[in-house]
């Protein structure tokens, strides 16, 4: 192994926010005050939208959402109404930031990092992500390093099933075996494995956010007083905080350190039933409405007089029905665009159930993103500015919904997540604003003394 190279040490923390890690908590971590009073720091512009497939996938390319055709981990694949197909690895058709490091003969460690199953070859070695089905799959490259993989953790775990469930003791549970099983195969893969970059994603933080939220934020409106629970989301930062030390302590001093999140969090108020609101107002109908509250998937929609369509989600993406374009298509070609501003005009009037205006935001793909490839939503919509998510399923008979159809979920994402930098030189503990999640794959590859390819849309941060 050639002593005193140059390497990268990136580690993702799903859906960390700046305001409870930054602004709330710091003082209780040790480990990452260390690292922010003397490196760099801030918040990180995520995505539109702000989620974990497209943005990890956007952080590592530096291509935004469009260019790389990922709207949301489920993507039309044609022009139907059958629904949407599961994006993976294979829908990558920009280099990651691995890829250019593994054409070069740089050796590549990457544990957990969302988008990359199944695994693709590497010049080193994969373990992929919690969109992997389960470990019986392959989910390593390459397939014999599965055997050690499992050996080192005594029983690998991908994600924590149900944790949009009411089993909180299991979800707690769960979560810190899976954080100390990632944190444990990062820390042996430091020593045996040689790389100029490694980087581990850890899904901890996101799951316990979505299953814990409520208990210690008292503005939330579900927030239970004096629950055991109230210190969960507390108590795992610290436990996050003493594995980080543990793991940069391995370090040498020539390995620039990154810690970076996706995206961040925030409480949920309540849910946007965007079908019941199509229905309502008159751009869709169904053949039959159903008695109870069903998935849209299982409906019978009258296409013939539909106009649009919606799913669920932590944000909302919205579907016109197009004349010469979807299967029944009712919106004429000329109208496309008048459709879609009346949609915007209408979304943005978005109320709560008390007839405040919730601050919804709109966007049309092709203002956001410098192409589209694949097929995009007409409109993606941040119900409440993320404050809501989208609901769905139809049946209820209420726009209005205080609970995720998919299961009790406190929190939804927010655009800000954070970075933090540290290199050998004291880099003052300054906050540095306006950095975004394209400028992270540029850092890592001008700190390696790779030229960043013109493509990329970010900048190195430092």
């Amino acid at each position: 192994m050639v002593i005193n190279r140059k390497r990268v040490f990136v580690l993702g923390l799903d859906s960390i926010p700046p305001e409870l890690l930054f602004d709330r908590w710091l003082d209780q971590l040790p480990n990452i005050k260390k690292l922010v009073s003397e490196g760099l720091y801030g918040d990180l512009e995520s995505t539109i939208p702000a989620i974990t497939c497209p943005a990890w996938s956007s952080m590592m390319t530096s291509a935004n959402p469009g260019r790389l055709g990922l709207y949301g981990f489920r993507n039309r694949s044609n022009y139907s109404y059958d629904g949407l197909s599961f994006a993976s690895s294979k829908a990558i058709k920009i280099d990651t930031v691995w890829d250019i490091l593994s054409r070069i003969g740089k050796k590549v460690v990457l544990i957990g990092i969302p988008m990359t199953y199944p695994p693709q070859p590497v010049n080193g070695c994969m373990i992929t992500c919690f969109m992997t089905p389960d470990t019986k799959s392959q989910y390593t490259y390459p397939a014999e390093l599965k055997s050690e993989v499992e050996s080192i953790t005594n029983g690998y775990i991908l994600d924590v099933d149900e944790f949009r469930s009411e089993k909180k003791d299991y979800i707690l549970k769960k979560i810190y075996d899976m954080t100390e099983k990632r944190f444990k195969l990062t820390r042996k893969f430091i020593h045996s494995k040689e790389w100029d970059f490694f980087m581990m994603v850890e899904m901890g933080p996101d799951r316990i956010h979505h299953a814990f939220w409520k208990y210690f934020d008292e503005t939330h409106p579900k927030h239970p007083p004096g629950s055991a629970f109230k210190d969960a989301i507390l108590n795992y930062y610290k436990y996050l905080d003493k594995e980080i030390g543990d793991t940069l302590a391995l370090l040498d001093e020539n390995t620039m350190v990154l810690i970076v999140s996706d995206h961040g969090s925030k409480k949920m108020v309540g849910g946007i039933c965007i079908n019941e609101w199509l229905i309502q107002n008159g751009y869709m109908k169904l053949v039959e409405y159903p008695k109870t509250s069903t998935p849209f998937n299982k409906v019978m929609v009258d296409w013939k007089n539909t106009a649009a369509w919606g799913e669920g989600g932590y944000y909302g993406r919205i579907f016109l029905n197009v004349q010469g374009r979807e299967p029944h298509g009712v919106i004429p070609k000329h109208n496309y665009e008048n459709f879609r501003n009346e949609l915007i005009r209408k979304l943005e009037d978005l109320r709560d159930e008390n007839g405040n205006n919730i601050n919804t935001k709109a966007f049309k793909p092709e203002d956001i993103y410098s192409e589209c490839a694949g097929i995009p939503p007409d409109l993606i919509v941040y119900y409440g500015n993320l404050d809501w998510r989208s609901i769905g399923s139809v049946g209820s008979g209420s726009i209005w919904a205080d609970e995720n159809d998919t299961g009790p979920d406190d929190a939804n994402h927010s655009q800000q997540g954070i970075f933090i930098l540290k290199k050998n030189e004291n880099l003052g503990g300054i906050r540095k604003k306006e950095v975004t999640l394209y400028d992270v794959s540029p850092t890592i590859l001008q700190h390696l003394g790779v030229k960043i390819p013109e493509n990329m849309e970010g900048k190195a941060i430092v």
